[in-house]
């Protein structure tokens, strides 16, 4: 006879089993009855019934998506999760919620793996995005998929390569009116085309006195293109021969190599496309004051646009043969001028080819000032190459030496008339200013090294205080001194009344004016690779560019032999681009016809291409109205999900009104600058143009923190997987030890990632505890906006959770709800009225953490009775379905219900029950716990104290009388006996 297989006590227990299938289940109810598509006013979706129906609008949205090879990890999810809550609370309250995801899918990784491989990008990025859309379905998010799309979707580009031909046919007016009544404002260049052929504004420079009638085309399109908000320039860029592409500032190292691959990168001047962001840095600046933002990235905003009040100074110079040209500097310390004893300009300013002599040293030239060259060109050259392997943080880098030569010739301080010399140095960079300062080094660090390094004079302009170093500048305030001339003195006057007195005579004697810089340059949006958008920009035969009609959008990439761009000697400094689409000869020369009257013409075609950023611009847009081919986005759907609101935002500045925009979009903080800053470029000059009625993209962000965790390291320094890893416990304080195949490792904390082997997938807690458990605990896990250490041992608390959840509504061993339809009693309504009100502000702040703890405190309450009463279980089921929304359907489903709890209202608090009729106070004589007592919330100090004094513990403590009694009515007295 053999023994009959155990039989399962509890067939109906919430297992990761069950809650596999429970999910599973709900997330095809939910796809097929389109449960979370939200009806749009116009437009090919139109359902203008259902939106009347529906409450306020609301948009929820996550930073766009890269879908990478590794798929997600642990940490990927917890802003979807975030917005997921936010959303699906929201619908409880009946608002109409948008809340969707597309993919960012043009960019390096996939060039890289296509060069490897020899995919195509397009199949690996669709490949990731499967496995991406895979598990995020699998977490449960309340996306509209309808609206889901990527950047690499032909109907999707073709907008961004619309919306850049606005940008390109638009010039930034600086005294058209706004609506507001402000100046300064993007309209169409026809206007400007207009106004020179008027006469309005003439013609300047070798144009001069000339009629535009006149100018061939390729006049009048350089004409228009010294104006236009996208153009071409000769722009400095991070040139890596070795690499055959240029790179980011970010993607250079502080030794001036290339982070992939570690080959010298080249400060190099080549013709690129640019955005003409700085027109706007004033707008991105002050109009932060409308947003509800985090304060830390208002500040990282504005230090990037780095928007400062000074004076444009100019150096006459003169080379041997006669004049050049002054040297202008801007300074935000005009006053300091006096002290002037030296001028350095960037290596990269145009303006030192100019200046370097073509003979020898000039008389008096120092030894230490030449670079050991026989003539300043020499030395020029030779300092120039030497700066261009060298990144902009490495030349920013405080305690390096500085270094630098004379350029051979002197320039003339307007204030004295002395004779400076001039050098080149590459502490000065050309993205800043005007790429040349004047050498004060009386009041600045940077120039007293340099002063001190290469023997030049040190006049102090300033007085510094009583114990100042004699060997150290002083930036502080103070009396001027030793600044005065026949005609202006500044002496004994404090920086701000020196710096508006000597403004004023600087642009008396026309030597320079008051204005405000900006540490902002205008945008390089070329790259030369395949993996992104083609420009929708040809080339005539000399050279002009033109757009493409729109009938020609979108215009896709072809396919190419090789999607690596050609590579040189990694040390071929004067080597040049050469990108992958110039390769295909077929598709960069074509025949067309632009239809602007010259008929069938030879074109070039831009052989660049844009970006990643620039997909990731405008996505937000496409989300209002994805399915419609005639615009980006029907006006009457902007109009309707980017609302302004009736209020601006908390905090705003007295006077501002409201810009609308997106109502939550969350994302990290890595992305609060470049993103932010391109996207309210682009939607501002929308704005402008009239396309969209809302003034920023973002009306609120929430910057959400970063989950990270535990790595190791060997003997070698190499890492070991984290999940095989042993810990074993310290005794008497001591701290844990760690094993990896018994031999002992290394623990650090941060980032999750592959390289570090300590990658957890969401995919293994899916299958060890249900997407809902995961959910609960990366909510519970902590503030979202904090960072936060992954635990995977502490995932189980959240699953016990929702065990007791499911225990107080299901048998665990019939399946049967076995809640009472009795009324609860008065404690028991007293605290689910209390979640109810907690829940309610917790979601409405994102405070879900709190929340969770909250829902979890009333389902303890009901654990402890013998049924839990009906009213009671579902409030708390509604309550939990934001952020367990697959237990909480299946769990409202066996109460009785249908439809799904998605739409069921969000309880109300009863004000009345939410007041403490009493409370437990603590007892302690000398500071220590010794009982308890209940009294009302409203006891007075006197009754409370007369109260403790006569319990029976408090006697037997106090025999000898009492010294002092500290009361806090109602919740604490301690007593403090003789």
């Amino acid at each position: 006879m053999t023994d009959s297989p155990a039989r399962d006590e509890t067939p109906f227990r919430y297992t990761a089993a069950m809650a596999r299938d429970i999910e599973l289940a709900w997330q095809d109810r939910w796809e097929e009855a389109g449960t979370f598509e939200a009806p749009n006013p116009a437009g090919p979706w139109a359902e203008p019934e259902k939106v009347a129906g529906r409450g306020p609008k609301l948009v929820v949205l996550d930073m766009f998506p890269y879908p990478s090879g590794a798929g997600l990890h642990v940490g990927h999810p917890l802003g979807y999760i975030g917005t997921d809550v936010y959303a699906r609370f929201h619908r409880m309250l009946g608002k109409n919620v948008l809340h969707c995801l597309g993919y960012d899918a043009f960019g390096l990784p996939a060039e890289q793996y296509a060069v490897q491989t020899g995919q195509h990008p397009r199949k690996t990025t669709e490949d990731n995005m499967v496995v991406m859309r895979r598990q995020l379905r699998r977490l449960g998010l309340g996306f509209d998929d309808r609206r889901s799309y990527a950047t690499i979707d032909e109907d999707y580009f073709r907008w961004t390569q619309w919306i850049f031909l606005q940008i390109y046919n638009a010039w930034y007016d600086p005294d058209a009116v706004r609506p507001d009544g402000s100046r300064g404002a993007a309209r169409p260049i026809e206007t400007l085309a207009e106004a020179y052929a008027s006469g309005r504004r003439p013609l300047n420079g070798e144009l001069g006195g000339r009629a535009w009638a006149d100018l061939s085309e390729a006049e009048q399109e350089a004409v228009l293109a010294e104006e236009r908000l996208a153009y071409t320039s000769e722009a400095p860029v991070n040139w890596s021969p070795g690499l055959g592409t240029v790179l980011s500032n970010e993607e250079v190292t502080n030794e001036g190599l290339s982070e992939r691959g570690n080959f010298p990168v080249f400060r190099r001047s080549l013709s690129q496309w640019m955005m003409r962001i700085t027109a706007y840095a004033d707008r991105l600046a002050d109009d932060l004051d409308r947003v509800d933002w985090p304060e830390k990235v208002k500040i990282m905003q504005r230090n990037w646009i780095g928007r400062s009040q000074g004076a444009r100074i100019h150096f006459p110079a003169a080379r041997p043969e006669g004049p050049v040209a002054d040297i202008e500097v801007f300074t935000t310390r005009p006053d300091t001028v006096f002290g002037a004893t030296f001028m350095v300009l960037a290596p990269e300013h145009p303006l030192v080819d100019q200046l370097v002599p073509d003979g020898g040293w000039p008389d008096g030239t120092r030894p230490e000032w030449t670079g050991g060259a026989t003539t300043p060109r020499e030395a020029v050259a030779a300092y120039r190459r030497s700066a261009s392997r060298k990144s902009e943080v490495e030349r920013q880098m405080e305690g390096r030496d500085k270094t630098g030569v004379f350029v051979g010739v002197t320039a003339r301080n307007p204030v004295n008339g002395d004779e400076i010399p001039v050098f080149v140095a590459d502490y000065v960079l050309f993205g800043y200013g005007t790429g040349a300062i004047m050498g004060v080094p009386g009041q600045d660090p940077r120039d007293w090294e340099f002063a001190t390094r290469f023997g030049l004079p040190i006049v102090r302009t300033v007085q510094p205080p009583a114990g100042h170093p004699d060997d150290e500048a002083y930036q502080g305030d103070g009396p001027s001194i030793a600044s005065s001339n026949d005609e202006v003195d500044l002496n004994g006057l404090l920086i701000a009344d020196a710096k508006e007195r000597i403004v004023a005579w600087l642009e008396e004697q026309g030597f320079g004016r008051g204005t405000i810089n900006y540490r902002l340059r205008d945008w390089l949006f070329s790259r030369q690779r395949y993996w992104g958008e083609p420009f929708p920009i040809v080339y005539d035969e000399s050279g002009t560019a033109h757009a493409l009609p729109d009938s020609m959008l979108p215009l896709a990439l072809p396919e190419v032999p090789d999607y690596s761009p050609k590579t040189f000697d990694p040390h071929d400094s004067d080597s040049s681009p050469e990108p992958p689409l110039s390769r295909v000869p077929e598709w960069v020369e074509v025949e067309l016809d632009l239809g602007d009257g010259h008929g069938v013409r030879t074109y070039r075609r831009e052989t660049n291409t844009m970006p990643n950023w620039a997909g990731s611009c405008w996505y937000y847009l496409r989300y209002l109205d994805p399915a419609n081919h005639e615009t980006f986005c029907d006006p009457e759907n902007e109009r309707y999900w980017m609302a302004k609101h009736p209020h601006p935002v908390e905090g705003a500045p007295a006077g501002v009104t409201d810009p609308g925009g997106v109502d939550l979009y969350i994302g990290g903080v890595e992305h609060a600058v470049l993103h932010l800053l391109y996207a309210r470029f682009w939607h501002k000059v929308l704005f402008d143009l009239g396309l969209v009625s809302s003034e920023e993209p973002f009306r609120k962000y929430f910057s959400q923190g970063m989950i990270q965790a535990y790595a190791y390291t060997d003997a070698r320094g190499q890492y070991v997987p984290a999940e095989e890893v042993d810990e074993t416990s310290g005794r008497h304080g001591e701290e844990p030890t760690f094993t990896w195949q018994g031999q002992p490792v290394n623990r650090e904390y941060g980032k999750i990632g592959k390289s570090l082997k300590n990658v957890v997938s969401p995919d293994d807690m899916y299958d060890a505890y249900g997407a809902d458990t995961f959910r609960v605990y990366e909510m519970s896990m902590g503030p979202l906006e904090l960072g936060r250490p992954w635990e995977t041992r502490a995932v189980v608390g959240s699953q016990r959770f929702l065990q007791r959840l499911w225990r107080n509504v299901i048998d665990e061993t019939t399946g049967a709800v076995i809640v009472s339809d009795d009324a609860p009693d008065a404690a028991t309504l007293t605290a689910m009225h209390r979640t109810i009100a907690g829940v309610r502000e917790d979601y409405e702040h994102l405070r879900f953490n709190t929340a969770i703890a909250k829902l979890i405190e009333l389902n303890n309450v009901l654990t402890k009775l013998d049924v839990a009463p009906r009213a009671v279980v579902e409030a708390l089921v509604v309550m939990a379905a934001p952020v367990a929304p697959h237990i909480a359907e299946e769990l409202w489903m066996r109460l009785g219900h249908e439809g799904g709890v998605t739409f069921v209202p969000f309880p109300q608090a009863e004000a009345s029950l939410l007041v403490e009729e009493t409370v437990t106070c603590v007892i302690q004589i000398k500071g220590k716990v010794r009982d308890r007592v209940e009294v009302a919330a409203t006891i007075g100090e006197d009754e409370l104290q007369s109260l403790v004094l006569a319990r029976e513990k408090v006697v037997a403590a106090t025999p000898d009388g009492v010294r002092t009694v500290i009361v806090r009515a109602p919740r604490l007295v301690n007593v403090v006996p003789v």
